[in-house]
């Protein structure tokens, strides 16, 4: 079905809803919006929303992630990143996710980000004040992820000096 649905959206037919992102335009489906995000719902079809909308406005997001974000509600799968920015989508997705309700892209994006943390990572991640993977898993509830952050960034780290390792920490 996800295969079905990925076709609508990279052929465009059918489309009956644009989505604004930054200087980008998305053409898109307002049903299969609709029925992967409680928030496109109530933008949609709610009390306040307008089923005649032609196009909504996405503020505060790049499009990039907003394309990410849409490739999974109509795929049920992430597009392929390179490696160098997985870490640095599931972030921006993760809020992107919280935002529109999108539960199981959440549990990725939190499933990604455990898999990438380690005491390299998270100790110089942490190290160096980006503690934001401890308060994003803190502010969106992802105990697992925050876990691992805690206890990895507890662990001392170990500085080559000389050719021994000295524990600073």
């Amino acid at each position: 079905m996800h295969r079905h649905l990925g076709s609508l959206l990279s052929g465009g037919h059918g489309a009956d809803i644009t989505v604004q992102v930054g200087d980008e335009t998305f053409a898109a489906h307002r049903c299969v919006l609709a029925a992967r995000s409680p928030v496109f719902t109530a933008e949609l079809f709610g009390p306040m929303g307008q089923n005649n909308k032609e196009t909504i406005h996405v503020h505060d997001m790049e499009p990039r992630v907003f394309e990410a974000m849409l490739h999974f509600i109509y795929n049920d799968s992430l597009p392929k990143e390179d490696d160098d920015e997985v870490v640095a989508m599931a972030q921006h997705l993760l809020v992107a996710a919280d935002r529109y309700g999108v539960e199981r892209l959440k549990l990725i994006c939190e499933d990604t980000l455990c898999s990438h943390v380690d005491a390299s990572t998270a100790g110089t991640t942490l190290a160096h004040g980006a503690e934001h993977l401890l308060v994003a898993a803190d502010r969106y509830g992802m105990e697992r992820l925050k876990l691992i952050c805690e206890d990895t960034a507890a662990q001392p780290r170990r500085h080559q000096h000389g050719g021994y390792g000295v524990d600073v920490g």
